[in-house]
């Protein structure tokens, strides 16, 4: 399969990305080794759209923080999910720290995000009356935001596929090449040859195949695909990616060169940071208006205590380094440092019995603290965006359209294709059907066009049968019990699926067309059923 451009990663960098080159008439691809988009860093973070006043000065991630976060309301409103511009304060404990709130007013207005306001402790209780009585000062940013992490991916990944971009799920690069060919029209046309492993999910394998264990090379299907170009999104993974392709000349990153003559790009280093989350039920959504930060550390913004834009309330996330990028594991230790932290906020904490979950995520660190966005000077056509931690969310949309910049300088350069705007670019999405935010009335008729809608699956969340059969069957569906949370909800609630799984595993095999011992949570071998004769008790 050949293809103009290939990119690494589907997660709302990737996704932003794909939505941007949509706009051409290129031939476009995203590989992604997960189930689903979404599933690496963009799934597990605060969701909060960061204004852009504590990046550095005249660093890549101030500049497209302020760009991506002045985008997301307009976005919003052409994508289909939620959004809110609640703002945020950043608070001083002692009088030692409000030097510190003034340099990042300062650097607000350096970062062109605008000015900022410095409030006393009494001001700022006013406006948020659960804060401690410790806080001496708060700096305000009404620029900042709340957005659903999900639905934002899940949005600019679907608007993707419907203009074009072809989604390759459950495939993991294993080799990149860069490639030189001689073609009639060009002296050499330079390329890149991706080796690829694809596992078939579950819904989709044979009976011969269920039975064979899960790392089979008889279930493994080996790929191969060309590109003319490579865009590296792939999070935690970006370094293994950057130092995995090869130049033309078959030198890796590892070669000793006698020679200036071919420079070798330098080899990069991501560091997984774990971060630990709290999830608190609704009934909690409203405890503060804004998002509260504490003076910011070396290690990032710190503890927080936000409304989410679904109604909850969120506390974290504490910064762990790690060697292993897959340990997003949450413990006891984690869970207790992050509210112990956010107590110095708060002037009475709500009670530890209405967390209805935890969870962490991994944030791909680099030691240089910005991001790493450019065309490798020796691989012509491979482009690293990595290092993309907070605040890439916010980034996205601004990464999307500087990365296009990037690949339309070099297809110039390089003469390997036009970008040629499509004349039928479809920049509008319509989100998914929500039976909780309409009235009787419309509910009505929604159940009188389609009965399934009146059928209730997730009482917490009130997610009808017909909600979950729109996730499943739109572009991009859902074909997981996380897929459907994320999309719609059904899980999400104070009992956490306790009493909805059932009811949802039985919707996913009737839509899939497969037994429901096939279904998995989050896509691979986690199984929620088994037919396995071993298994049974």
């Amino acid at each position: 399969m050949n293809y103009d451009i290939a990119i690494i990663g589907a997660g709302v960098t990737g996704a932003a990305i794909a939505r941007e080159l949509s706009k051409y008439n290129l031939k476009v691809c995203v590989i992604e080794s997960h189930s689903d988009v979404c599933e690496g860093t963009s799934k597990a973070n605060s969701g909060i759209t960061h204004a852009g006043f504590d990046a550095h000065p005249r660093s890549l991630k101030a500049r497209l923080n302020v760009e991506g976060a002045k985008k997301m309301e307009a976005l919003s409103k052409e994508l289909d999910f939620p959004y809110k511009r609640n703002g945020a304060m950043v608070i001083a404990f002692m009088d030692e720290e409000i030097p510190e709130l003034e340099r990042l007013a300062k650097q607000s207005i350096e970062n062109t995000v605008g000015k900022l306001q410095i409030i006393d402790g009494d001001e700022a209780r006013k406006l948020e009356p659960a804060l401690s009585l410790d806080v001496r000062a708060a700096l305000l940013i009404n620029q900042s935001g709340i957005v659903c992490p999900f639905n934002l991916t899940i949005a600019l990944a679907e608007n993707a596929a419907t203009n074009g971009v072809e989604f390759r799920l459950n495939t993991k690069v294993v080799d990149i090449t860069q490639t030189t060919k001689q073609s009639h029209e060009k002296e050499c046309e330079q390329g890149f040859e991706l080796k690829l492993e694809y596992t078939p999910p579950l819904h989709m394998r044979t009976d011969a195949q269920m039975k064979l264990p899960a790392d089979s090379e008889e279930i493994i299907e080996k790929q191969s695909i060309s590109a003319k170009m490579v865009i590296n999104a792939s999070g935690v993974y970006g370094d293994a990616i950057h130092n995995m392709v090869r130049n033309s000349s078959n030198l890796d990153f590892d070669s000793v060169l006698d020679s200036d003559s071919v420079k070798v790009h330098q080899r990069e280093n991501i560091i997984p940071r774990r971060g630990e989350y709290c999830l608190y039920d609704k009934e909690y959504g409203d405890f503060v208006q804004r998002t509260i930060f504490q003076v910011p550390s070396k290690l990032g913004k710190g503890v927080l205590v936000t409304p989410t834009v679904h109604g909850n309330l969120m506390i974290g996330p504490n910064a762990v380094d790690l060697e292993d990028k897959e340990n997003n594991t949450t413990t006891q230790m984690g869970s207790e440092e992050v509210l112990e932290k956010a107590k110095k906020s708060l002037n009475v904490m709500p009670p530890s019995s209405k967390i209805i979950t935890s969870f962490a995520g991994i944030r791909a660190h680099r030691k240089e603290d910005d991001f790493l966005i450019e065309e490798l000077e020796n691989v012509s056509g491979f482009i690293d965006v990595i290092g993309i931690e907070s605040p890439g969310l916010s980034c996205a949309p601004a990464i999307g359209e500087y990365v296009v910049e990037i690949v339309k300088e070099s297809a110039r350069r390089t003469g390997s294709f036009e970008l040629i705007e499509k004349s039928d670019w479809k920049a509008e999405r319509k989100a998914y059907k929500t039976l909780s935010e309409l009235s009787m009335d419309e509910r009505s008729e929604m159940i009188k066009s389609n009965p399934s809608y009146g059928v209730m699956v997730c009482r917490c969340e009130e997610v009808s049968e017909g909600e979950i059969e729109d996730a499943i069957n739109r572009p991009l569906g859902a074909t997981t019990l996380d897929g459907l949370k994320r999309r719609v909800r059904p899980g999400s609630g104070r009992c956490q699926a306790g009493f909805c799984t059932p009811k949802m595993i039985e919707i996913l095999a009737k839509n899939l067309g497969c037994t429901v011992d096939r279904i998995t949570k989050s896509g691979g071998e986690s199984y929620i059923l088994s037919n396995d004769e071993s298994d049974k008790i």
